[in-house]
């Protein structure tokens, strides 16, 4: 299993554990809120690296 593989899977147990334990709302609040919260902490530059690189992505 890649490495990438092994990370989706641990977010996946995760999310379905917090499903059970917090309110749908919650839930909801920390799966789109860490990932905004951890692109905002990026600097300009490596924002714009990050979209270039998905582009790029898409694009195949």
């Amino acid at each position: 299993m890649s490495r990438n593989a092994k990370i989706a899977a641990g977010g996946v147990a995760v999310g379905l554990i917090l499903w059970i334990w917090l309110p749908w709302w919650a839930v909801l609040l920390i799966v789109l809120g860490v990932p905004a919260a951890a692109y905002l902490t990026l600097d300009p530059s490596q924002r714009r690296r990050l979209r270039h690189v998905s582009r790029k992505e898409i694009r195949r």
